[in-house]
């Protein structure tokens, strides 16, 4: 399977450990105190609850590293770390990652722009661990590389879940559910009237901001294309998306003999965490338990992309390359945060989204390495957090 060794007490560091994400890796983590030991923890500024974690789990270290990637990078690189647990949002971790991998690490990550933006940075490194760890003589399975690299989003995990054990050439389609968001069936005028009190209150997930309002756009779905390209190494057209309003099944994949495997469970990011942690192994969990007679019934259908284009434009971005696919999700927290603050209106985020899109997308020039991430990053940002509304709303 070309996982890495397993070792009798895992040493883990935490980077993002006070955000939504951050806080339930950490539940996780104190359930199973024979399986982890927790030796460092990362934050970006929130300081008090920082502290309060420190004076509560003592790790060897701990850093309020704000913006700066250097002190993730120190932490993730480290000799007495085997397990990298990846809650920021943000470009900040990428360099980290990068440290982790190259040192031989496991990288359990909940950071889409790790991908997004750095997916042709990122996986060479995740697969070239995996084919070292091979057993000779033993063939490939779909995914290998994520014994190193392990999503937690609920869908990539159901994915992943999906295809253990399974030949790459086995794989014929990747069906990425989504639960449509609260808005699933508002018109367009409801759509541009939309409040932030509104967007956040999300049917059947319980979130942190960003990812919530990413899901009411259908904006998080579109990143998640693009992170299932990397992760599985499939192409754009064998990556579908389906509305699945109660969030029972979390994606599937459909097999070149026509059969279809999915994933199902309760709406608990714990589930996936933990799987990501134990990973091949599974342990008993706090979530509680599936229940198909309590969900009845499961309805399945198709995003609506006219009434929420940034599904569309995701798939136009991951068309055009990575430095589109970059700026897409460095405008997307761009777009999200002025939402928030009431400088964007809702409807207003998929067309910032697409008009960072078409001013960043280069056809004829290579990918963008680590530093250009950022500078683009920062150009995205100076770009459009102050652009007047009109333009884009």
């Amino acid at each position: 399977m070309g996982q890495p060794p397993d070792a009798a007490r895992r040493r883990v560091a935490v980077l993002g450990s006070t955000g939504s994400i951050g806080r339930q890796a950490l539940e996780v983590l104190a359930a199973h105190p024979d399986r982890f030991e927790l030796v460092a923890l990362a934050a970006g500024r929130n300081q008090a609850l920082l502290e309060e974690q420190v004076a509560q789990l003592r790790p060897a270290r701990s850093v309020l590293a704000g913006d700066e990637a250097a002190p993730l990078v120190e932490i993730a690189a480290a000799d007495d770390v085997d397990l990298v647990i990846v809650a920021t949002g943000g470009l900040v971790s990428l360099r980290a990652v990068l440290a982790a991998l190259a040192a031989g690490k496991v990288v359990a990550t909940a950071n889409k722009e790790t991908l997004v933006a750095g997916g042709h940075l990122v996986m060479p490194l995740a697969r070239a661990l995996a084919d070292a760890r091979r057993p000779v003589g033993v063939s490939s399975s779909a995914a290998d590389a994520l014994a190193w690299l392990r999503p937690i989003d609920s869908e990539h995990s159901a994915i992943w879940q999906c295809l253990v054990g399974e030949p790459a050439r086995a794989v014929e389609r990747l069906i990425l559910t989504a639960s449509g968001g609260p808005f699933r069936t508002a018109s367009p005028a409801e759509l541009a009237a939309v409040t932030v009190a509104q967007a956040l209150r999300h049917p059947t997930w319980q979130m942190g901001a960003k990812i919530t309002i990413d899901s009411a756009t259908l904006a998080n779905k579109g990143l998640e294309v693009i992170e299932a390209h990397w992760l599985y190494d499939v192409g754009y057209d064998a990556i579908e998306v389906v509305i699945h309003p109660q969030s029972v099944v979390h994606s599937a994949v459909r097999f070149v003999d026509g059969s279809l495997k999915a994933q199902l469970g309760t709406p608990d990011m714990r589930l996936p965490i933990q799987y990501a942690l134990t990973y091949p192994e599974r342990a008993p969990s706090p979530a509680a338990p599936a229940d198909l007679l309590a969900a009845r019934r499961l309805d399945f259908e198709a995003p609506d992309e006219a009434r929420f284009p940034a599904l569309r434009v995701a798939r136009e971005a991951a068309l055009a390359g990575p430095w589109a696919t970059a700026a897409l999700i460095c405008a997307d927290e761009v777009a999200v945060a002025r939402f928030l603050a009431g400088s964007l209106t809702f409807d207003g985020i998929p067309r910032l989204l697409e008009a960072a899109v078409n001013r960043y997308a280069r056809f004829d020039v290579s990918p963008p390495d680590v530093d250009q991430l950022g500078e683009l990053d920062a150009d995205v940002r100076a770009t459009f957090a102050t652009l007047p509304l009109g333009a884009v709303s």
